[in-house]
């Protein structure tokens, strides 16, 4: 109910504004079908990296959003091997004292979203206080029996790659079984997933939702947050697909769904359900669904002919409509839990984890150039 009184008073006010839910888009050209290479995939995330860094001199706190910028940087380092995007993660992570938010003693996986930065940086230049924070919060979860502490779908990509991290490092199979008991309970106990859709609900109170127009509410960037979980999980442990292959269906289940809502200019709108909701272009969910779509292709897990044009059409329609010249990364939408959040979206719109998506996204799109 709080859910839906705050989205009709968003609803008013936007009206009161002058600003409807149905914000019409100008019509754009439909994107190439192609990837560009390998170089100008990379020219252009240097671009937008290079833009954010010189607008953030001070690389920031250790929560969330700016930590799932970080994980974008990281893998953008690794594509191209600058070292200046290396010293921009290890000052962050130095300032806020390789610590989590919240401290150890946390469950909530938004808090453990940095951990994923940590090990990156522990993989370059192995140091165990690196990563000591990270492993003793999870090892805490592991040791209990509390599974429901994962009750929104954002969960899974902030706190999945780090269990199958903390597994390879201190504590093996009980961390992987820990991981596979917490992502049931999100997607079958609390039913976040919808299989006659193939498509996430963000929350609880996201399955009682209608947009406007009475269509279900599947959140692009929620969905977005799956798709890059899976495909995180999966890159980190390819053999945890043959153990429990709902990690790999998951991802071709996503797959076939995001192919039926694409829209004609690449991206995907705010509603996955209804192009009508705050139709798009919105970009943060767009760059999630190339990086997961781009890693299922380049490992199989889904069939290159069928989606490679997929991914083409949403990395080349980012780069034509949401990258300004000077490097900004526009059309982002703002934080929240729905497609009412952070409105309206425009060519200003920009946020750090939109920019992470993005790099994540460039990474993984230039391996299958």
């Amino acid at each position: 109910m709080v859910r839906e009184i705050n989205r009709r008073v968003l609803l008013a006010g936007l009206a009161g504004a002058g600003i409807a839910a149905t914000t019409a888009r100008p019509a754009v050209a439909a994107p190439s079908a192609v990837l560009p290479s390998r170089d100008d995939i990379l020219a252009v995330a240097r671009r937008v990296n290079d833009h954010w860094i010189g607008a953030h001199t001070n690389p920031g706190d250790n929560q969330w959003a700016r930590a799932a910028y970080f994980s974008g940087n990281m893998a953008l380092h690794r594509a191209t091997g600058e070292a200046r995007y290396l010293q921009y993660a290890r000052t962050w992570a130095e300032q806020n004292g390789y610590g989590l938010h919240n401290g150890v003693a946390t469950r909530h996986a938004d808090d453990h979203m940095a951990g994923q930065v940590y090990y990156d940086l522990h993989d370059i230049a192995p140091e165990p206080a690196k990563v000591a924070a990270i492993n003793e919060s999870i090892r805490r979860m592991v040791a209990g029996t509390k599974i429901d502490d994962w009750w929104w779908v954002d969960a899974l990509h902030m706190a999945m790659p780090v269990f199958v991290r903390a597994a390879g490092y201190v504590g093996g199979d009980p961390y992987l079984q820990k991981l596979w008991n917490l992502y049931q309970h999100t997607k079958k106990t609390r039913v976040l997933y919808d299989y006659s859709n193939e498509l996430w609900w963000r929350d609880g109170d996201a399955k009682k939702a209608v947009s406007p127009a009475g269509r279900p509410v599947f959140w692009s960037r929620g969905n977005g947050w799956a798709i890059a979980a899976h495909a995180k999980v999966l890159a980190l442990r390819p053999d945890l697909g043959t153990r429990w292959p709902e990690y790999r269906y998951n991802i071709q289940g996503l797959a076939r769904a995001l192919a039926k809502s694409q829209r004609t200019d690449g991206f995907w709108n705010v509603n996955l359900a209804d192009p009508s909701h705050f139709g798009g272009p919105e970009t943060s969910g767009t760059a999630f669904f190339v990086f997961g779509l781009a890693h299922g292709i380049r490992t199989g897990v889904i069939d290159r002919a069928t989606y490679l044009p997929v991914v083409a059409r949403a990395w080349n329609g980012m780069v034509a409509t949401a990258v300004r010249a000077d490097g900004l990364l526009g059309y982002v939408q703002g934080v929240g839990y729905a497609p009412e959040s952070s409105q309206p979206v425009l060519a200003s719109s920009t946020a750090d984890f939109g920019v992470g998506a993005f790099l994540l996204a460039a990474a993984e799109a230039a391996r299958l150039s």
